[in-house]
């Protein structure tokens, strides 16, 4: 038994009876809630491993419930949204959540991204393979620690642009696609939707660059994907 608890908050009850069937066949503790307080209360109370929210709620929305949960939490949220309700979506990656699903949605296909994202949040520090520091001009990443100094000022990123930062840090110079920085910090078993790594850069660039607009750590390559710049530190 797999022992972790999930905690699903969505409005209608069959969604609700069909994600609880495939997580429990799979050993998962799962818990739910069906609008937007009582959600947020037994996030609060409970500590689950991971929140599936959907963002259509009665009384407080996903977007709001997700706000309140980040201001005291960095639990792994996923999000639900019907294919009509992208700017939402954008809306709740900003805002802090780590991935998302559209509705409608294969069961199995969500079990694989919470099988993936608890592998991702259990795996031991010993998995990293690069130094445990990387120093450039103007940022220094410290894997053991998670932490980032820009210009020797602390630099607070969530997990999941942290994870991405040094991805792309560590391979200084090259070109990664959307898939390979999924692949890389979502687990190559990911399924999701290649648009959850522009929105997380946008975030990393909003905190790191001095002009979002004109980015010098993380670049764009129109068409391939991203690369990072910094040159590394002289001794």
């Amino acid at each position: 038994m797999a022992g972790e608890t999930i905690l699903v908050i969505d409005d209608e009850q069959n969604i609700l009876d069909l994600i609880s069937a495939y997580l429990r066949r799979e050993g998962y503790r799962v818990l739910t809630a069906q609008d937007g307080i009582n959600g947020l209360k037994l996030a609060q109370s409970s500590r689950p491993d991971i929140v599936i929210l959907d963002i259509m709620l009665p009384g407080m929305d996903g977007i709001d419930v997700l706000r309140e949960l980040r201001r005291t939490s960095s639990t792994y949220i996923i999000m639900l949204s019907a294919k009509s309700e992208e700017t939402d979506r954008i809306v709740g990656l900003t805002l802090g959540a780590d991935d998302y699903v559209t509705k409608p949605f294969s069961p199995r296909e969500l079990v694989a991204r919470v099988k993936a994202a608890l592998r991702r949040l259990s795996a031991p520090p010993s998995t990293i393979t690069a130094p445990a520091v990387l120093e450039f001009r103007r940022l220094r990443i410290d894997a053991g620690r998670r932490q980032v100094w820009k210009d020797d000022l602390p630099v607070e990123l969530t997990e999941i642009e942290f994870d991405i930062l040094w991805t792309l840090a560590r391979h200084r110079g090259l070109v990664l696609t959307r898939q390979q920085i999924l692949s890389h910090v979502w687990g190559e078993d990911y399924y999701g939707e290649e648009r959850v790594v522009d929105v997380h850069i946008g975030k990393i660039r909003r905190k790191l660059e001095d002009d979002p607009d004109q980015p010098s750590f993380i670049v764009t390559v129109r068409g391939v994907g991203y690369r990072f710049e910094d040159k590394e530190r002289e001794p």
